[in-house]
């Protein structure tokens, strides 16, 4: 049980569309027994971020309302988060095990609403390791699937057409240049810009996608990670 004054996030997400909106009652139940929780422990809740129609699978820094709880996170001292179950946090293990280390990396602790942590203590350390290594394989797998997916279709399109349909040009070297030093860690917090962030500085310096648009958070994590210098922690 925890003693004192202690402050919190509380973090709500819905999967679908379905289940969020007026009349229905997801959110809802999800607030209540966060704050009910927080009435019990004596927790202030300071803020509440909400994912509506978000896949439980997707990264947690690139949900629009967790990303969001991010940046508030790094720029107060409340590490704490509240969440109605561990459901809500992750639904896959790939999302849950680097969701996990880009949080601990902050010294953020996530409370279930029956009061239990999310994440286990120190003896699960060598477990969670191995499963993190194996997501990250499987992800890798993944990417070359599809990749070998796509030249397959455009080298069908290139027969079918009769001239050559390459695939999506690449990011100016010079793009991926500046996204590196925009994403490098401050020297003096060791702090680091979040992904939109990035992606709002390269518009600011006429950086914008083949579309006319800025790039978006994905992009922006695509550029990084073929740059090898992207960390999820």
């Amino acid at each position: 049980m925890m003693k004192g004054k202690v402050k919190a996030f509380s973090y709500l997400r819905t999967s679908s569309a379905a289940n969020s909106g007026f009349g229905k009652d997801s959110d809802v139940r999800q607030r209540e027994a966060i704050s009910a929780h927080a009435a019990r422990e004596g927790i202030e809740i300071v803020g509440e971020f909400y994912d509506a129609a978000v896949s439980g699978a997707d990264l947690i820094e690139e949900r629009p309302g967790f990303a969001a709880l991010l940046e508030r996170i790094d720029a107060n001292g409340v590490r704490t988060i509240l969440i109605e179950d561990p459901s809500r946090f992750a639904r896959s293990m790939q999302a849950s095990i680097l969701g996990e280390m880009l949080l601990k990396a902050r010294g953020v602790t996530v409370l279930c609403a029956n009061g239990e942590p999310l994440f286990g203590g120190d003896e699960e350390d060598d477990m969670r390791e191995a499963m993190r290594r194996i997501a990250m394989v499987f992800s890798e797998l993944e990417k070359k699937r599809l990749t070998r997916k796509l030249k397959g279709a455009r080298d069908r399109k290139s027969v079918e057409l009769g001239r050559r349909v390459e695939g999506r040009k690449p990011v100016p070297a010079e793009v991926v240049s500046e996204a590196k030093r925009l994403y490098r860690a401050n020297p003096k917090t060791g702090k680091r810009r979040t992904l939109r962030a990035i992606s709002g500085e390269l518009e600011r310096l006429g950086h914008v996608a083949p579309s006319g648009k800025p790039y978006n958070h994905n992009s922006v994590r695509q550029m990084l990670q073929g740059a090898g210098v992207y960390k999820p922690a």
